[in-house]
């Protein structure tokens, strides 16, 4: 099994994907995160951040737009990480969503999720701090129905490094391709997709390194 690269590893290879190829892409991260950013948002949170998103927000504190160049999400800010998870409390606690029901596999919100990222339909994307085998994991969280961890991966450390290596060496991740479309922006989907919203798509180029 191939060795897993440091999210700030990981960082450095999409960054210069991005600034060679998608320089509107690469124009809407933001600079890093501070040490004070990230205690803060650990003090209410009530627990350390997972040690690979503490890394990936000091190499970039989220987007100041949202961005597809990660599939299907696009990483938030820490103010974004505390008001998501605020917001998601609250709701939680005035719908019994903090408690699974018998139908579901997850409750609609745990505390010990902590959100990272948003999709395009304002889903939320968590890392899984509950203590045992899956703690790290990535998944769904804070829309219709509870959590969904189906076929999760298993930190979000795992997650950069497939996005890293399917831009600079060629592949997917999980059956998603990389494309360019006609504004130059990266955007992922299956393989041999053609348009996105009736606009051609091209495949991304690879590299560099």
């Amino acid at each position: 099994m191939a060795q897993i690269l440091p999210p700030f590893e990981s960082w450095r290879r999409i960054d210069a994907w991005l600034a060679t190829h998608a320089a509107s892409d690469f124009a809407l991260l933001n600079p890093p995160a501070t040490r004070d950013d990230i205690q803060q948002a650990e003090r209410l949170l009530g627990t350390p951040l997972p040690g690979d998103l503490a890394e990936s927000l000091q190499c970039h504190n989220g987007v100041s737009a949202w961005a597809a160049f990660l599939p299907e999400q696009s990483p938030l800010t820490v103010s974004g990480i505390m008001d998501h998870w605020q917001t998601c409390m609250g709701v939680a606690a005035e719908n019994d969503g903090l408690t699974r029901r018998p139908w579901d596999d997850e409750p609609w919100w745990d505390p010990l999720w902590i959100p990272w990222a948003q999709s395009a339909d304002g889903g939320t994307q968590v890392i899984d701090q509950r203590p045992g085998p899956d703690a790290g994991r990535l998944g769904w969280a804070g829309h219709s129905g509870g959590g969904d961890f189906t076929d999760s991966w298993p930190d979000l450390a795992s997650l950069l490094h497939a996005v890293a290596q399917a831009l600079c060496e060629g592949g997917d991740v999980r059956g998603l391709h990389p494309y360019l479309t006609t504004q130059g922006e990266l955007w992922w989907d299956e393989e041999g997709c053609e348009e996105l919203n009736s606009h051609p798509l091209r495949t991304a180029p690879i590299g560099p390194p």
